[in-house]
């Protein structure tokens, strides 16, 4: 059986159990597991919710039994006030919270697909959030790449004085945040399954000319200058930076050359 014939089989058999247990009105799927279901590759892995009736929430936090009559567990973390991370003993492994159906109006999430419903529900809009978060893909390049030019100076100093840990996420983490937050205005981007929680899923896929360039900005703890100086000169050919900010960047960086 291929992966993702396990993994749909197993959220349906997860399905079954709630329909068994009660005190459920509906299971969610989602990401790939979800209505993304073309992307499901041999590392892809269960992620969902489950909606209960009123009152049922503890029972389906507290005791595992609803799972545990699908496939045995391996391992279980409770990362969550309201769900699990979870490795079933064949090695599906998955994340799941428990929502009570008032609760999903002030939660933001992916548009999910419906696996299971208790066949009275009649509030299948519950797939997709009410709730709009604030969109992590910026609409004018200043404010990212002018944050990413001070995140190279403010994290080349830290790494200077022996900072390094910090300094690398300055370089590495917050400037490069910053890009990925603007890339879709510098480049065509490829349409494969865009996140609104995380820029940097499938970038690999949506932005492959950032991709051949990016490995060179992250070159890690013992070569924060060498990334920050590919970083300046990826800002350099896409924005009007800063003269004098650059080279003073160029300065801290020639310190460590």
């Amino acid at each position: 059986m291929s992966r993702k014939d396990l993994l749909l089989q197993r959220l349906d058999e997860i399905g079954l159990s709630l329909e068994r247990n009660g005190g459920a009105h509906l299971l969610l799927g989602l990401g790939s597991v979800g209505v993304e279901m073309d992307r499901i590759d041999e590392y892809s892995d269960l992620d969902f919710y489950v909606i209960v009736m009123p009152g049922q929430k503890s029972r389906y936090l507290d005791q595992l039994d609803w799972l545990e009559e699908v496939h045995p567990l391996a391992y279980s973390f409770r990362n969550a006030s309201v769900g699990y991370k979870i490795l079933f003993e064949d090695g599906i492994y998955g994340e799941y919270a428990i929502f009570e159906e008032s609760e999903m109006a002030s939660s933001s999430y992916s548009e999910g697909r419906i696996v299971w419903k208790e066949p009275s529900y009649t509030n299948v809009g519950i797939s997709k959030s009410s709730k709009q978060e604030p969109s992590l893909r910026k609409a004018s390049l200043e404010h990212p790449l002018n944050e990413a030019l001070t995140n190279l100076y403010v994290g080349l100093g830290r790494y200077a004085r022996g900072e390094k840990l910090s300094g690398m996420r300055f370089v590495q983490g917050y400037a490069v945040d910053s890009i990925l937050s603007v890339l879709h205005l510098l480049e065509q981007e490829v349409e494969y399954f865009p996140d609104q929680f995380g820029n940097e899923r499938r970038l690999e896929k949506r932005h492959p000319q950032f991709a051949e360039r990016i490995g060179d900005m992250l070159q890690g703890y013992d070569h924060v200058p060498e990334s920050a100086l590919c970083i300046l000169n990826y800002l350099e050919d896409v924005y009007p930076v800063n003269k004098r900010l650059s080279d003073e960047i160029r300065t801290l960086v020639n310190q460590f050359q």
